[in-house]
């Protein structure tokens, strides 16, 4: 219950931020460190193996997400600007439930096999180490497409080309495929350390995310219309798993 108070009280904090600057979209920048912030929170000490591990991993996931969405950062996301006109007038109020009590709740049920994880009294097996290589590699796989993507971006002449590059070559969406990668590494990790199979509802949970909700759908609502390839991208290269890209 410490974590959920935490997370509500970061929630809070939060929204009347967004308020006073009229930009919702301050919360995904909190979206990361708040995975580690509940890791920490959890963690008896001395940490264990297991713990330490864990710790590192998805402190340097929340640092390193955070700080590059707060880079990029330049005024409210389109996708909370559209909110903001479709509730208009009750958009003040409306907002802490529909996105900031909303996190703070996903945060916090998502956070489960991080929480697990760090708690686990058992000793380090093998289960551990192939759980941290997964979410090692997913952490590096999200990291180096975003980094591909930002270089691409960073040159004037690639403006309204389709970044189809590196790993953009073999997914449409990389950077989500190294997180969801990342997630189910962690509750591998969690599993060896607790058993607890119920443990893998977090990872389907932030992989339907990605999916779904907030990732992969969402950002190809209207990419057709600001990149006149993005269908011939569509037809070649894989939305989420990367693959070889197909022949058209």
């Amino acid at each position: 219950m410490t974590g959920l108070l935490v997370l509500a009280a970061g929630a809070l904090a939060l929204w009347l931020l967004s308020l006073r600057w009229r930009d919702a979209s301050i919360v995904d920048i909190a979206w990361a460190p708040a995975f580690a912030a509940m890791a920490w929170l959890a963690t008896p000490w001395p940490p264990t193996v297991r713990g330490m591990a864990v710790l590192a991993l998805a402190s340097l996931w929340g640092v390193r997400l955070g700080l590059h969405i707060a880079l990029r950062h330049n005024g409210e996301d389109r996708r909370y600007a559209a909110m903001r006109a479709k509730h208009g007038a009750r958009w003040w109020w409306w907002s802490v439930f529909q996105v900031f009590a909303l996190q703070a709740v996903l945060v916090w049920a998502i956070s489960w096999p991080l929480r697990a994880a760090v708690a686990a009294p058992a000793p380090w097996g093998v289960l551990d180490g192939i759980g941290v290589a997964l979410a090692a590699g997913g952490l590096l796989f999200e990291a180096v497409a975003d980094w591909q993507l930002r270089r691409f971006r960073a040159d004037p002449g690639n403006r309204g080309r389709v970044m189809d590059r590196g790993l953009w070559h073999w997914s449409r969406h990389p950077n989500y495929f190294g997180d969801a990668l990342m997630w189910w590494g962690f509750f591998v990790v969690a599993l060896a350390g607790t058993g607890a199979w119920w443990l893998a509802v977090s990872p389907i949970a932030m992989t339907v995310l990605l999916l779904r909700v907030s990732g992969v759908t969402l950002m190809e609502e209207d990419i057709g219309g600001r990149r006149t390839d993005y269908a011939d991208y569509i037809k070649r290269t894989s939305a989420f798993v990367p693959w070889p890209p197909a022949r058209i």
